[in-house]
Order: structure tokens, then C-alpha cells, then sequence
């Protein structure tokens, strides 16, 4: 067996044929890393002898969870071609923009997407567009039926691009971040030395996979490894309460961000859940309540928090199990193969236990934004990548992300955090959720407002909430205004947007 040069799942295939490799939830396919290697195989010699793509070429996405991205993404490594994975929350002109900077020469597409690909052949070009139906007849499946044979297979280097991932754009048009093979290669080091990850772990994905924790946080680790991948279509919190809460689903190893586990944990039958079989669960992405960090705590869930982008193809920093109660709230250490400093606005580092902003430096950093030179300008220096994050390092070692570099605000002279206000205001008990963010004032330049949603039934108001932070937070940090939403506006992955709530 000819196997494709540093391919995971050809060298399992070969290895360990009759593995387990993954399961699509939604569709109830299984497939063993032998039949998930002849898939692959089917695939990538379909887009290197009837789309002709070549090295480089982009293959764009724009599906739900399944096994196929999977497939299409390694099949993307032996074509020598850049996965494109896109975001099907995007409006139709948000995909235009993306698929015109890209210009991919294949789109697969799941049937409900029909519409928004209709529109898109009129605004875009794109050589190629196949169908996709989660085992069903479609364009994809019968390009794999075909049984093509690959021809020659590229043999691409570490530092060639697998992925071209495209940020969220909260504050602009969307950069498509370039993620290497040495990317890929050191984050499964990674998450293996720290998650204990072998052959026999099973990784539950249900952050999307256009979005880097859907790829790498824990899946492409467990391809690595050769362990297998459970695909959830969607996150819903109570199928993946029911799942991750049940010994027999053989789950153990997961990752999700703070609003996953938020609404898993306000489920009535989270009080039973079981999960002493999990061995480690993950969280980032964004800022996590104390409070929610001490409730799963209890049920015996020591959350690993973490910190990372899609810039870093994930883990920057980890915190162990064995340090999880008394480092609790810490996004952890720095991971073995990566640099970190923490600098103040001129580029100076500040001393420990001082805030400023992280930069990071390593073999998982991006090489740079795909035709954005502007952007690697501002962003990348000396292969230093500026992350936009807040945050301190403290005589261990262990890193605390305050909050995003842009999200803080000034208050009278005075440097305001919101995740550290938000937390204060979540301990009351009927707190649903809470954002804060910074707001135009004329006395102090800016002020605080809350935005606050409410549990069933509780009967706080903005009163309470009021005399509430002055108990537990400086003058300065207590915000001037409280607003009462049904819920909050929250991207694909579950954090919420805070550039769509109103400051006027």
C-alpha cells in the first residue's frame, strides 16, 4: 500500500484497517480508517481528473457537520489542493466576498444551501459545483462511486497551506487565515500531550466545522493519533447533554465554548448527568464565568480551559486537570512548541502579573492572511502574530485572558474589562446570560452597559443588578445602564457578538 506522504488517515489505513475512524450522528454512517481511506482516495482523484485541480487550488465547502468534511478535507491534502470551509450562517453577499478573494475551482454544497449556491453562480465564478446529501445519491457520492484512482498523488511540504480559514469579520470584511500542514502536525502534538489522547479516545465535534475548534479541537487530533470522531450535525444541548452525560456513549474527550456548557448546565436532566468517563474537556474561545467553571467542578468535570485562534490553529495555552481547582479561571500554560510575551502598546513586555497584550510566536502561527497584505503588516512581526487578547502571566506561569484587547474600555482614566464586570454580574442567581460593553459617555468618555437576559421566572431587576456590582466591583467598573433582552445574539460557535448590540 502506496501510502500518500504524511497523510494520517492513509498510514492508519494501512496500520489499524478495521478502526474505528467516525460516525456521523445525523446520518448514522460509521467508518473504519480503511473505508474512510477509500473515500478519500475516490474523492481526490475525482477533483485532480474530472475538476482538473491542481496544487494550490482552493475546494470550498458550505455544509452542516458531517463526516463528508472530513473526508474532504484530507482528500483537499492528496489533491494538493486548500480546503475552503465556509460559513453557511453567512449572507449571500458575505459568501460573494469570500468566494471572489478566494476563487475556489470546486464547491460542494449540502441540498439545503441550494438557494444560497443558486444566487452565488450568478455573482461568482465557479468552475465546479457538486451536491451533497449525507449519503444519499448526490454529485458527491457518485464522484466516489466512480472509483477514480488518483494519478501521482502532490506531496505537499509542512509548510504548504491544508486550510484557508476564514475569520468571523466581527470588525470587518472577513481575512481568510492560512493554515499550514506543520499547523495541523504540531497542534495533534499538542492536544495529545496535554488531553491524554490515545487510539482508543472517541472526540465528540459540534462546533461547526467551518470554524477551527470544529477541525482541531479534538478531531484532528484524534486523526493523528488514530483514534475516532463522533460528528454531531449541530450543537443542541440537550443531544449532546444526553450524550456526554452517558457512559455507554464511549465519549471522552470534547471541546466547546463557555455558552455550550452555559446551556447544557440549565437543562433539567443535567442534574443526572454522569461524566466520570470523560477524560478531558475542554474551553475557550471566549471568557468563562468562575461560576460556571465551579458548577461543572462539582459534578466532577475539571474543565481544561484554553486559550487559542484560528491564527494559531488552536492551543496556545492549556491548563491540566491537576491544576484545575487551584488555578481555576487560568487559561493554563503554554503548550511545549510555542513562544508567548506579553507586551504593552509600544511593544515593550511588561513585567509579571501586569496586563497587556499576548503575542504569540511558533510552528502553529499562521504564515500570514490570504491577500491581505496590509493585515500580515500589522498583525505579524518576526513571526510574532499580535492576538488582540488582554491578558497577564503570573509567577508559575499560567496565563489569564482578561478580555479582548478591543473590547476593553476606558471609563474616567480608568481601563474597564468587560469579561471581569459580566462575570460579577453572572453570580446572581437568575442571570441567564450578561454582556457588557463600553459606551459613548460625555462626562467620562465611556460608560458601561449591560445587557442582561433573564432565567424564567426571576424577578431581578436593573436595580438589584445595580446594587449588586457595588458590592463587588470598583465604582469605575459598574455599569451605568442595564438592559433586559430575551437572549443575546451569538455566532455560529456560540459566542456572543458583541458588535450587534446597540449603543445608542
Amino acid at each position: 500500500m502506496d501510502v500518500p506522504h504524511y497523510d494520517w488517515i492513509a498510514h492508519h489505513a494501512m496500520v489499524t484497517p478495521g478502526a474505528p475512524a467516525q460516525e456521523d450522528l445525523h446520518s448514522k454512517r460509521r467508518f473504519t480508517y480503511l473505508e474512510m481511506h477509500r473515500r478519500i482516495d475516490a474523492w481526490a482523484a475525482w477533483l485532480q481528473q474530472e475538476a482538473g485541480v491542481r496544487p494550490g487550488d482552493r475546494v470550498a465547502t458550505l455544509c452542516h457537520n458531517s463526516t463528508d468534511a472530513n473526508e474532504m478535507m484530507f482528500a483537499a491534502q492528496r489533491a494538493g489542493a486548500i480546503h475552503l470551509p465556509l460559513n453557511w450562517r453567512l449572507a449571500v453577499p458575505e459568501l460573494e466576498f469570500i468566494l471572489n478573494d478566494a476563487t475556489p475551482t470546486v464547491l460542494v454544497y449540502s441540498e439545503e444551501f441550494a438557494p444560497q449556491v443558486a444566487e452565488l453562480r450568478g455573482r461568482c465564478v465557479l468552475p465546479h459545483v457538486v451536491s451533497k446529501r449525507d449519503g444519499e445519491d448526490s454529485g458527491y457520492e457518485r464522484a466516489i462511486a466512480a472509483g477514480l484512482t488518483l494519478a501521482a498523488p502532490p506531496r505537499p511540504g509542512l509548510d504548504d497551506v491544508w486550510v484557508l480559514m476564514y475569520t468571523s469579520g466581527t470588525t470587518g470584511r472577513p481575512k481568510g487565515a492560512q493554515i499550514t500542514y506543520r499547523a495541523q502536525l504540531f497542534n495533534a502534538i499538542h492536544a495529545t500531550m496535554t488531553t491524554e489522547l490515545t487510539r482508543r479516545s472517541r472526540g465528540l465535534t459540534y462546533l461547526p466545522q467551518f470554524h477551527v475548534g470544529g477541525i482541531c479541537l479534538y478531531a484532528m487530533p484524534c486523526f493523528h493519533i488514530g483514534a475516532s470522531v463522533a460528528v454531531m450535525r449541530q450543537f443542541d444541548p440537550q443531544w449532546c447533554l444526553d450524550l456526554i452525560g452517558t457512559p455507554a456513549s464511549g465519549i471522552t474527550h470534547l471541546f466547546g465554548v463557555p455558552t455550550n456548557f452555559l446551556f447544557m448546565s440549565q437543562l433539567p436532566s443535567f442534574a443526572e448527568a454522569r461524566f466520570e468517563h470523560l477524560v478531558s474537556v475542554g474551553i475557550g474561545g471566549a471568557a468563562s464565568a468562575l461560576s460556571l467553571l465551579k458548577l461543572y467542578a462539582d459534578k466532577g468535570v475539571l474543565f481544561q480551559q484554553g486559550w487559542g485562534m484560528t491564527e494559531t490553529c488552536t492551543i496556545g495555552t492549556l491548563l491540566s486537570k491537576e491544576r484545575a481547582l487551584d488555578k481555576i479561571g487560568s487559561s493554563g500554560q503554554q503548550v511545549l512548541h510555542a513562544d508567548l510575551k506579553i507586551v504593552d502598546p509600544s511593544g515593550v513586555e511588561v513585567p509579571t502579573g501586569q496586563v497587556g497584550e499576548l503575542l504569540i510566536k511558533g510552528p502553529t502561527v499562521t504564515p500570514g492572511y490570504w491577500n491581505r497584505p496590509e493585515a500580515n503588516a500589522t498583525s505579524l512581526a518576526d513571526g510574532w502574530l499580535r492576538t488582540g487578547d488582554a491578558a497577564y502571566v503570573d509567577d508559575e506561569g499560567f496565563y489569564y485572558i482578561v478580555d479582548r484587547w478591543k473590547d476593553m474600555f476606558i471609563s474616567g482614566g480608568e481601563n474597564v474589562y468587560p469579561a471581569e464586570v459580566e462575570d460579577a454580574i453572572f453570580r446572581m442567581p437568575g442571570i441567564a446570560e450578561v454582556a457588557v460593553i463600553g459606551v459613548a459617555d460625555e462626562k467620562w468618555g465611556e460608560v458601561g452597559r449591560a445587557f442582561v437576559v433573564l432565567k424564567a421566572g426571576s424577578g431581578i431587576d436593573a436595580d438589584d443588578i445595580l446594587e449588586h456590582c457595588a458590592r463587588h466591583l470598583a465604582r469605575f467598573k459598574i455599569p451605568k445602564s442595564i438592559r433586559f433582552l430575551p437572549e443575546l445574539p451569538h455566532n455560529a460557535t456560540g459566542k456572543v457578538t458583541k458588535h450587534a448590540l446597540p449603543r445608542e
